[in-house]
């Protein structure tokens, strides 16, 4: 219910923005510009979703290939103690755990090829134990809006941006990046927990997340010592690695219990192929709308104001030049980036702004593209507080951001 009124919303917006432009500025093209701007967005929606059809069709197919053997099963087990404790509603040692435990983990690896497909299986399973189909569950809204927090701690597409633009030291806004994205995710925890009343006091909870603080702490210690070349070299390495790894696991489990792996392999990959056909519709959507509200100028008016604002209260309206992509993150995950390379390309790459756009591209995830992708493809309408919490762990992350860029580099 709330993404049709943020659709509708975007649209009129748009509209009352364009007759403003045409009437009071003279802009005769502005109506041409969002028509094309709608067509050329339906098109990357669709061109998104047939490129997710093979990587959706070979995750799929290897998560059938692990089902099969038993490798999820033994996964669900080892995150159970934690999972059962956040999402209470799922019964013990189900796969839907295990789905969701990659998932995770392929975000904070940086792997969004392998995630997504994990994260829409997660999804089809918590549907199955979903008592009413169109409306979200307490797990499925805990699961989203940890997902739309994006907890990443290698964040090399960012890197391997401001190496290609020229930065001294590409890798110099690692350690904000991860401190940002880790507030995010622990609001979203913390904003759902409340909601659904949830005692995060729990020892297990307590234990894990103090878990995942000294990890964070150790790889930023590890890391630090270590040159640009050689960070992006390792998080590569490593990331590539434990991926790889997890899919011969998944073969060899299924070889051991005489499971046809190819077989299963094209039975998942059948899946996969259904489950990215089912998202066009929603996926271009979403992309149109906000393509149409950025075409309008909607998105140049909403930043003007805020620096007027900025300046009135007698603040630095230094960070407003990098919140476009603040304003575009939760939105479009390609158009965030956009902004990003647009503000770094502009102000320099180891310019205030440059920096602190791309500590704001990785704080956080594409909250309505996610909740868009993962609901339709479940056939989800009602949302319930998904969005909120979604977008209330985005503004924490975002906030963060702004503040650890003036820490570190203002």
């Amino acid at each position: 219910m709330i993404l049709n009124y943020i659709w509708i919303g975007f649209i009129l917006i748009a509209f009352v923005v364009a007759c403003f432009q045409l009437i009071f500025n003279g802009n005769t093209e502005i109506f041409s510009t969002i028509i094309q701007s709608a067509f050329g967005s339906a098109k990357t929606g669709f061109e998104i979703s047939l490129g997710l059809t093979g990587v959706l069709s070979l995750w799929l197919g290897i998560m059938k290939v692990g089902e099969k053997g038993g490798v999820i099963q033994v996964f669900a087990r080892i995150v159970a103690p934690f999972f059962s404790k956040i999402l209470p509603d799922v019964p013990k040692n189900h796969p839907a755990l295990a789905s969701i435990f990659m998932n995770v983990s392929a975000n904070m690896l940086g792997l969004d090829n392998a995630a997504t497909p994990m994260g829409l299986k997660a999804m089809k399973e918590l549907q199955e134990i979903n008592p009413d189909k169109e409306t979200a569950s307490n797990p499925m809204i805990m699961f989203l809006v940890l997902n739309t927090a994006g907890l990443c701690l290698i964040p090399i597409s960012i890197m391997v941006y401001r190496a290609q633009l020229g930065a001294a030291n590409p890798a110099d806004v690692f350690l904000p990046i991860l401190i940002a994205t880790f507030v995010a995710a622990i609001t979203g925890l913390i904003t759902v927990a409340i909601r659904q009343k949830i005692n995060l006091f729990n020892k297990t909870i307590l234990g894990t997340i103090g878990g995942l603080i000294i990890f964070i702490t150790a790889v930023v210690f590890l890391l630090s010592n270590l040159s640009k070349e050689q960070i992006a070299q390792y998080s590569s390495l490593t990331a590539n690695l434990i991926l790889f790894g997890i899919i011969v696991s998944f073969i060899l489990m299924a070889v051991i219990k005489k499971v046809n792996v190819y077989e299963s392999f094209i039975e998942g990959a059948k899946e996969g192929f259904q489950v990215a056909i089912g998202i066009i519709p929603y996926l271009i959507a979403i992309l149109v709308a906000i393509g149409i509200f950025r075409a309008s100028g909607s998105l140049d008016i909403l930043t003007d104001g805020i620096r007027w604002l900025v300046v009135k209260v007698g603040l630095n309206p230094d960070f407003v030049d990098a919140l476009p992509t603040a304003f575009m993150k939760p939105l479009s995950g390609s158009g965030a980036r956009g902004m990003m390379v647009d503000a770094m390309t502009v102000h320099g790459p180891d310019s205030f702004v440059g920096r602190l756009s791309c500590i704001i591209q990785g704080s956080t995830d594409t909250t309505f593209y996610i909740l868009a992708v993962y609901f339709g493809s479940v056939g989800v309408k009602n949302t319930r507080y998904a969005l909120t919490a979604g977008l209330i762990a985005d503004f924490m992350g975002i906030l963060a951001a702004i503040l650890l860029g003036y820490l570190f580099f203002h």
